[in-house]
């Protein structure tokens, strides 16, 4: 099973790279959401590969999931408000962003081994208000242009498989270390699925044409 996982693991660093790559030849071309999302394909690249060398050495690499939840949360966030037009759901994702950094705040305050530990409440937190925002343009999209939808479906999809399994995960550690198992693989799938959305948006909507996307 932890063959499987690496497995996965490693194809879907690879498709990651792979959008980096293609995300980047037209960052020039394009508009603001285009160029934030390109972004947070780098930021994730930049925290998945010390992950994989730390771990490649037995080294304790669960400080890095911080690095990598958080900053999915920022630049998604940004992607999503940089996509709206409606000023309530600008501000939602404004008073989202405080509110989650603020709690997350008191919450290591309290407690600072969590910084070492996979923190299950900062995966819920960020994936939550993020899906809120996926409904939301999934709601914008019924009366306006369809933009980033292949990536909205993937995010959509992600978030809420990958949060339902990090909670199921953690429950079946405590009774088998075999589900455990399972969890990570199913997650290492979904996130294999989340790059082909990926690659299929930038095939769909920029491999053949220039669309100024974003305000």
């Amino acid at each position: 099973m932890g063959y499987i996982w690496d497995l996965l693991a490693n194809i879907g660093c690879l498709f990651l790279f792979i959008n980096l790559l293609l995300f980047s030849l037209k960052f020039k071309d394009n508009g603001k959401a285009y160029k934030i999302f390109t972004v947070y394909l780098l930021v994730v690249l930049a925290v998945q590969l010390p992950s994989f060398f730390l771990k490649s050495l037995q080294i304790n690499n669960l400080f890095l999931s911080h690095f990598y939840f958080l900053g999915q949360f920022i630049f998604l966030s940004l992607f999503y408000k940089s996509l709206f037009t409606n000023v309530l759901q600008k501000k939602i994702i404004n008073i989202g962003f405080i509110c989650c950094f603020i709690i997350l705040g008191i919450q290591y305050s309290l407690d600072t081994s969590l910084v070492f530990k996979f923190n299950l409440f900062e995966i819920f937190l960020t994936s939550f208000l993020l899906i809120v925002y996926s409904v939301f343009h999934f709601y914008n999209m019924l009366s306006d242009k369809k933009e980033f939808y292949y990536i909205n479906i993937g995010i959509m999809l992600y978030l809420f498989g990958s949060t339902i399994l990090f909670f199921v995960g953690n429950l079946t550690a405590l009774m088998s270390a075999e589900m455990s198992k399972i969890t990570w693989v199913t997650n290492a799938l979904l996130y294999v699925v989340y790059q082909l959305f990926i690659v299929f948006e930038w095939y769909k909507s920029f491999s053949k044409k220039t669309i100024q996307l974003g305000k």
